[in-house]
């Protein structure tokens, strides 16, 4: 525990910003946009807690860096929590998320963490990808070639959806079908098991639980593995409160247990 401290207080001066140059020790380079010693100025005990357990909690293999960055950045997307949301974007990009990749996560968050989030996090990201001199050639095109259609899947889902709404909201069963699952959902960019990553994050983080075990099973299906939606929850604890991580726990867990029937 002392080691993992030190360790993290010597690389505390030295964040890395060069998308690709971040060795495995230094993405961490700060828990926070906030310096350790602003940190302990408030709390020593924070203080603590980040350099024993939330530096600790980014050293667990259940998911890569560069997974646990972008669960991170959903994290903060989907609360609209913009403070730390330069800091992590960055590491995003120096654990290997690509600047198309992260695009796409932004767009695909609009839509199930709602368009004002999405604007706050443009609006934070357009200076990172300044700094870092990333492109229009490294972005995703507005209108792709999209990926095909899984029919089978989309009548069931259009099915699952008609039985829950009805006539209640038609334009909300219109605009689920399109352009969420005829067309974001189909965009090349970001993988299917991503956008289920950061579809299951942002449902988690904001205690959005009722379309949790829906989306997880599709996550699965996706090629998402149960050891790694698991350390999603975990991470959840930490970035978005205990709370949000025991409403998610019990549905992940009864979905695991369906699919092993």
């Amino acid at each position: 525990m002392k080691l993992l401290a030190s360790t993290l207080s010597l690389a505390l001066a030295t964040p890395a910003f060069a998308q690709g140059t971040a060795s495995m020790s230094s993405p961490l380079a700060a828990i926070s946009a906030l310096s350790m010693a602003d940190i302990q100025s408030v709390s020593p005990a924070l203080g603590r807690y980040a350099k024993e357990d939330v530096a600790g909690l980014w050293q667990r293999p259940q998911l890569s860096r560069r997974d646990r960055s972008l669960v991170t950045v959903a994290i903060l997307i989907a609360r609209n929590q913009t403070l730390d949301l330069p800091h992590y974007i960055n590491l995003a990009l120096d654990s290997g998320v690509t600047p198309r990749e992260l695009s796409e996560a932004i767009t695909h968050l609009a839509f199930y963490a709602g368009w004002s989030n999405a604007m706050a996090a443009v609006a934070v990201t357009k200076d990172i990808f300044a700094e870092r001199k990333i492109g229009p050639d490294q972005l995703p095109a507005a209108l792709p070639q999209l990926l095909p259609l899984n029919e089978q899947a989309e009548a069931t889902r259009v099915a699952s959806v008609q039985r829950l709404l009805g006539a209640a909201a038609p334009g909300l069963d219109q605009y689920t079908t399109d352009p969420l699952f005829k067309d974001v959902w189909l965009r090349p960019d970001l993988s299917p098991r991503d956008r289920s990553l950061v579809t299951i994050t942002s449902l988690m983080a904001n205690g959005q639980v009722a379309q949790l075990a829906g989306h997880l099973n599709r996550a699965l299906d996706n090629g998402l593995t149960q050891e790694q939606a698991g350390e999603v929850v975990t991470q959840i604890a930490f970035y978005a409160g205990w709370p949000n991580a025991f409403s998610a726990g019990p549905v992940a867990a009864e979905v695991f247990k369906n699919r092993s029937k």
